[in-house]
């Protein structure tokens, strides 16, 4: 049963961590509507209803959900394929409702089966996208979308190549704001004299700093000022005309299109996927241990993404980048997701227009930080330490998410991860040599716990490897488990090979429901064990 938490316990806290996930949020938002190929609007749309909707029904501590850069390519297909964003809308209705069923099927439970190195991974993987994604804005060159997450660009080139044209962008104001940001947010949790005004975000800061050094750059007719294509980009109704057209609202007439059905249940299956994964990387992050009801949130994001359907907003999904922000933020209940999403209401509402002023370099300089949080040199040499099993899955996840997408990523993390389990099941603890064994000898072969059809071909091996005349003890005694398959190998090497070759064969520890008892000529042998070897 899930414990009731007081979201007003923590309010200063989290009302920071909410100030400093709605400045990430706000450009990322734009930056997916626009590489969707949707009204700019529908991804603050999705924000809003992820902060406030999604954030109220969902029973993560720190997960924030809204437009997913993983959507993206989903999303620009099948508004194209549709004809029409309205019709569109009605597939992202659809894939709501399958969410919502999603939930009631407790098919949320999938995400216990991800093994840790492969979350790390992709954590570890997304903070250096982030980081590469935001050295150019960093540096004043923003030609590419705020919310383009994806190695390979519109344009042909990719994320390796966009950083070798970066000095023939460089804009030097972008680069001092970022200088200046980043030494903020660096030493704002370091410096004893700062320890007073702990209670004011660094973020918040760097961005107020950041825009009034432009805007002093801009009065003094500065070089160093920052142009408005360097800057916030956010939409600014003129009329209540203009501010009613920001809604669009799905076309139900096209329900019954199979075209609208097949989106859906895309953006259900890839939304679900991704927002189960950033549920388990959350609850890693959480300082405190708390874990996540995942069918509960499945149903919280179907009743998001029903929401922002109804109201002309993009899918959503939980996003590792503004969860990541949050934590780092010092977010302590959800209360930090709600009030983002308030946030964004109210200065859409209210203040567009300075927001607007704020520079992408100091976004991009509180995104680096992120990212490094993410991808911190200490969790190479942690994974390093523990050996290959844990490193390889580990190292491909990430080259995978880096190099492809997140989904990709998770998945080769995965294969890798299954075929070192079966590599470690079907592993001999034993191999006989003949040219190693002594007559007299006794060769013992010790079961594990629980043997599966996973070490059916190491026991064939072995038992195929006894020499003529050899006296063996097949030991039982911890096992709680042997399958069929292990049983009828054991049977038909006792029924043919043993007798074929004179081997003489002692069970020990076998149930009686095995059927596996000594015969009376098994029993007749007495072994003297000279020099045992165990399996």
């Amino acid at each position: 049963m899930t414990k009731k938490i007081n979201l007003l316990a923590h309010l200063k806290s989290d009302f920071a961590a909410g100030l400093v996930v709605f400045l990430v949020a706000l450009p990322l938002c734009l930056g997916i509507a626009m590489a969707s190929g949707a009204p700019l609007f529908s991804g603050i749309i999705a924000g809003i209803v992820g902060g406030i909707v999604v954030g109220y029904f969902s029973t993560s501590h720190l997960s924030v959900t809204g437009p997913a850069a993983g959507l993206t390519a989903i999303v620009l297909t099948a508004v194209t394929d549709l004809g029409a964003f309205n019709i569109f809308l009605t597939a992202v209705f659809i894939a709501g409702l399958i969410q919502l069923l999603l939930g009631f099927l407790k098919a949320g439970t999938l995400s216990n089966y991800i093994p840790t190195n492969v979350i790390e991974g992709m954590l570890a993987g997304i903070g250096i996208i982030i980081i590469l994604k935001q050295l150019p804005h960093a540096v004043g060159y923003d030609a590419d979308f705020e919310g383009d997450e994806a190695f390979l660009q519109a344009d042909g080139s990719n994320t390796f190549s966009s950083l070798f044209g970066l000095l023939n962008y460089v804009q030097l104001g972008s680069i001092l704001i970022s200088v200046i940001s980043l030494t903020i947010l660096i030493s704002w949790d370091k410096l004893p004299a700062l320890k007073k005004i702990k209670a004011i975000p660094g973020a918040l800061v760097a961005v107020l700093l950041g825009v009034i050094l432009n805007e002093w750059f801009t009065i003094s007719g500065s070089s160093l000022m920052i142009q408005k294509q360097h800057l916030v980009s956010l939409p600014v109704p003129q009329s209540i005309d203009e501010f009613q057209n920001i809604f669009l609202f799905p076309d139900f007439s096209s329900i019954t299109n199979v075209k609208v059905w097949t989106v859906g249940l895309t953006i259900a299956v890839v939304a679900s996927i991704e927002t189960l994964l950033c549920i388990e990387a959350a609850d890693r992050m959480d300082a405190q241990k708390r874990y996540t009801d995942t069918n509960v949130e499945l149903k919280a994001q179907g009743i998001g993404n029903i929401a922002s359907s109804l109201l002309g907003g993009l899918p959503m999904t939980s996003v590792v980048v503004r969860t990541s922000a949050n934590n780092n933020a010092g977010a302590k209940t959800k209360m930090s997701a709600i009030i983002h999403g308030v946030l964004l209401l109210l200065c859409v509402l209210a203040i567009p227009t300075l927001l607007n002023k704020i520079p992408l370099a100091t976004l991009a300089s509180i995104l680096l930080m992120v990212g490094y949080k993410l991808a911190k040199p200490e969790t190479f040499k942690h994974f390093w330490d523990r050996g290959k099993y844990q490193f390889v899955p580990f190292i491909a996840t990430l080259l995978a998410v880096v190099l492809t997408d997140l989904l990709k990523g998770v998945a080769l993390g995965l294969v890798i991860s299954i075929i070192f389990v079966l590599k470690g099941n079907l592993k001999r603890a034993y191999s006989f040599r003949k040219e190693a064994y002594a007559d007299g000898d006794i060769i013992h072969i010790d079961l594990a716990q629980e043997v599966s059809f996973l070490n059916k071909a190491a026991i064939k091996s072995t038992l195929n490897d006894l020499p003529e005349n050899a006296r063996v003890v097949i030991n039982a005694e911890d096992t709680v488990y042997i399958a069929h398959d292990v049983l009828d190998l054991i049977k038909e090497f006792k029924k043919n090979r043993a007798k074929e070759y004179n081997i003489k064969v002692k069970l020990v520890g076998f149930k009686k429901a095995y059927d596996l008892t000594n015969t009376g000529d098994e029993e007749k042998h007495v072994f003297v064990e000279k020099n045992p070897n165990k399996l």
